[in-house]
């Protein structure tokens, strides 16, 4: 049953922050399987019956083609795929709590098929509705986007800022919680993953 993620967790990624390496990870795994893991582990095992299966990332760096050579993420991230590319994320750091949801991972096919959507006036409108939702509820609409206009549309498109997207998220930060190490946070991340269902349910329409 999830209780929460222990204060050690952030004192953990704090410090991993300092020290980035081998010595440091060896010496504080026990605090990283018991404070980081295991509770994303519950966490996502809790939210399961509403979102789906859920699954945890590796918390080593990919440092192949990377200048930095650090060997560990400086985060913890869960996450429950609706379809391809698309679903609910989670994440504890330093900082607190991240929860996000959208899609993420775009091929041309599938950023034909969100663009032709967002051009729709039935589809755009929709989604914009759903962004402007979210924003008045304090989430932050991001993701990769062009800095002019898709090849094929004209600027001044109505819905040229959602256009401009080839991934698409909304994500929310909590600073520090005082309930992060309570039964609380399951809570606050089913009311989050709650309120951008909309986004992934269009999202999954026109992707998938």
């Amino acid at each position: 049953m999830f209780t929460g993620f222990p204060v050690a967790a952030l004192d953990f990624y704090e410090d991993l922050e300092s020290d980035n390496s081998k010595r440091f990870w060896t010496a504080h795994r026990s605090v990283y399987d018991a404070s980081v893991r295991a509770p994303m582990l519950a966490l996502l095992e809790e939210l399961e019956p509403d979102f789906g299966s859920g699954k945890v990332f590796r918390p080593y760096r990919d440092v192949r083609f990377a200048r930095d050579k650090s060997p560990y993420k400086t985060h913890q991230g869960g996450y429950i795929e609706a379809c391809p590319g698309t679903g609910f994320y989670v994440q504890i750091d330093a900082r607190g709590l991240f929860v996000a949801g959208g899609y993420w991972a775009h091929t041309p096919d599938r950023l034909a098929r969100y663009r032709t959507a967002v051009d729709a006036d039935l589809r755009g409108d929709q989604l914009v509705t759903i962004t402007a939702d979210l924003e008045a509820a304090g989430f932050e609409i991001g993701g990769d986007r062009l800095k002019t206009a898709p090849r094929g549309y004209r600027a001044d498109h109505p819905r040229i800022e959602l256009l401009r997207h080839r991934t698409l998220t909304a994500g929310l930060l909590f600073t520090s919680p005082d309930w992060i190490d309570s039964p609380r946070t399951l809570r606050e991340v089913r009311e989050a993953w709650g309120a951008m269902r909309p986004l992934v349910d269009w999202l999954g329409d026109v992707l998938d």
